[in-house]
C-alpha cells in the first residue's frame, strides 16, 4: 500500500515501506511555468522558481533560497497542524488560523525578504492566492484568514532573521587558490576568483557541521585513479571531442542550462501530484528536499574549500608539472562547457543532486519514471526510469562537459546521498499524539 509523508511515521526504521510509483511523469513543456498547480504549497513554489530566473540568481544561491522558502512553509503549515519537529519556528499558531493562508504568507514574506525588487509581482501573486480564500461576508472565516496570515509573516520573518545570520554575509576576500601542482587556481575565460567561499563555513540547517560528510579527498596526482580520470575527461570533456556522442554533447549543456532547485522541485511537484499528495504532504517533501539541497552544497563547498583541487582545464594544460608521466599536457585543450569558478572536488551538482535522488526515491521509490525540462533548453526533455538512472546522466554531463573529472562526480554523489540519509532520519521527525488545529485541510 503507497504511504504519504504524513503515514510514514517511523523514518528511522529502515524496513520502512516505500512509495513504488510507475507512471510516467507529464512534464511536457507548456511555456516556462506552463504546469497545472495543485494547491498554494505548489502554486509558491513555481513562484519561488520563477523569481529566481527572472532575478538571474546563481545554482548555488537559488539552493539556499529554496530552502529559505520551503522551510518557511513547512513551519508555517507544521505550526497549525503541530505534526513533526519544525525545522526551526516553533509550533505556536493561534488556534483557528488557515493552513492555506499560513502558506501563502509564509512564502510572500520570504520572496519580499530576498527579491524585494519583485514586491509587486509578489504583491499581485498574494492577491491571486488570498481572492481563492476569501469568503465574502464570512466573519469566521475572515479571522481564521487573517490569523494564519499573521502566522506565515511571524515564521518567515523568524527563519530570515536565523539565516541572516548563518555566514552568508560578510563576503571573505577574494579566494585565488595557489600555483602548486594539483591546486585550484582561477580558469579561463575570466579568470574569477574562487566563488562564495564563505558556504564551506556556512551554519547548516539540519547536518551538525560542514565537514560531517566530508569527502576522502581526490586522487594523488601519480595515481592509476587519477590517470584513468585525466584521460577519461582530455578525450570526451574537450570542446572538439570526437568520441563524444550528439547526446553526450546535448545533456552535458542540459543539465548546465538551469540549476538543481529548479530540476528537482519540478519533480517533486510532479510526482507529488499523480500521488494524490495533499498540501501537508507537498510541504513535508519540499521542505525536506530543499534543505538537504542547501545542506548538501554547504557540505560540498565544506570539501572544495578543504582540497582546493584544481580543474580539468588547468590539469590538461599543465599536465607535465603533475609528476605523473602517463599525463601528456596539452597547452590549448578546452572543455565543452565553461569551467565555474571554484575548486573540482567534489562536484556541486552532483552532491547536490545526490542528496535530492536520495530524498525523493525515499518517498516516491527508487523506480520511479522521472522528466525533466529546463527553461533555458526549450523543448529539450530528459527521461528515466529511475532516480540512480537520471543521477549517473548527470554525472556523466559533468566529466562529458570537461568541468569535472570522474572522481569528484562519484564522491560528490555519495556525499550527497549521506547528507540527505542524515536529515531523513533526523530532521523533521513525526510528533506522536499531534494535535490538528485549523480550518481548511
Amino acid at each position: 500500500m503507497q504511504k504519504t509523508p504524513s503515514q510514514m511515521t517511523n523514518r528511522k526504521n529502515p524496513s520502512m515501506p516505500r512509495k513504488k510509483i510507475g507512471l510516467a511523469l507529464a512534464m511536457a513543456v507548456l511555456g516556462c511555468w506552463g504546469t497545472s498547480q495543485a494547491d498554494e504549497v505548489t502554486d509558491w513554489n513555481a513562484n519561488m522558481l520563477q523569481a529566481t530566473h527572472f532575478a538571474g540568481t546563481s545554482a548555488l544561491l537559488t539552493g539556499r533560497i529554496g530552502a529559505l522558502v520551503q522551510s518557511a512553509v513547512f513551519d508555517a503549515l507544521n505550526g497549525i497542524e503541530r505534526r513533526y519537529q519544525p525545522i526551526h519556528v516553533p509550533a505556536d499558531a493561534p488556534p483557528g488560523a488557515s493552513r492555506r493562508a499560513a502558506v501563502v504568507q509564509a512564502a510572500y514574506a520570504m520572496l519580499v525578504h530576498i527579491y524585494p525588487a519583485q514586491k509587486p509581482t509578489f504583491d499581485a501573486e498574494l492577491a491571486a492566492s488570498l481572492e481563492g480564500l476569501m469568503e465574502g461576508g464570512d466573519a469566521d472565516n475572515d479571522m481564521s484568514v487573517a490569523r494564519g496570515l499573521a502566522w506565515g509573516q511571524s515564521v518567515a520573518d523568524a527563519i530570515w532573521a536565523w539565516r541572516s545570520a548563518d555566514g552568508i554575509t560578510p563576503a571573505p576576500p577574494p579566494f585565488l587558490g595557489g600555483l602548486a601542482p594539483g591546486e585550484w587556481r582561477p580558469t579561463p575565460p575570466a579568470f574569477l576568483p574562487g566563488a562564495a567561499p564563505q558556504f564551506a563555513h556556512m551554519t547548516p540547517w539540519a547536518i551538525q557541521s560542514p565537514s560531517q560528510f566530508r569527502p576522502p579527498g581526490p586522487p594523488a596526482l601519480t595515481s592509476d585513479q587519477y590517470t584513468a580520470d585525466f584521460d577519461e575527461i582530455k578525450s570526451m570533456g574537450s570542446i572538439s571531442s570526437t568520441l563524444r556522442t550528439a547526446d553526450q554533447t546535448l545533456f552535458a549543456r542540459f543539465w548546465q542550462s538551469d540549476s538543481v532547485t529548479y530540476f528537482w522541485n519540478r519533480v517533486a511537484v510532479s510526482l507529488g501530484a499523480q500521488s494524490h499528495y495533499s498540501l501537508s504532504d507537498n510541504a513535508f517533501v519540499l521542505g525536506m528536499l530543499n534543505i538537504a539541497i542547501a545542506d548538501a552544497a554547504i557540505a560540498c563547498w565544506d570539501g572544495k574549500y578543504h582540497y582546493v583541487f584544481w580543474r580539468p582545464i588547468t590539469a590538461v594544460q599543465l599536465a607535465g608539472s603533475d609528476g605523473n608521466p602517463a599525463t601528456d599536457p596539452d597547452p590549448s585543450w578546452t572543455p565543452l562547457l565553461v569551467t565555474p569558478n571554484f575548486p573540482d572536488y567534489a562536484s556541486g551538482h552532483c552532491t547536490t543532486s545526490g542528496a535530492a535522488t536520495t530524498v525523493l526515491a525515499h518517498f516516491f521509490g527508487e523506480d520511479s519514471s522521472l522528466s525533466f525540462d529546463s527553461t533555458s533548453m526549450p523543448g529539450v526533455i530528459r527521461s528515466f526510469a529511475s532516480f540512480s538512472d537520471s543521477l549517473q546522466e548527470i554525472k556523466d554531463a559533468r566529466v562529458f562537459g570537461g568541468i569535472h573529472f570522474r572522481t569528484a562526480c562519484n564522491d560528490g554523489a555519495v556525499n550527497g546521498q549521506l547528507v540527505a540519509n542524515y536529515i531523513l532520519n533526523n530532521a523533521m521527525l513525526p510528533i506522536h499524539g499531534h494535535e490538528d488545529e485549523g480550518d481548511d485541510e
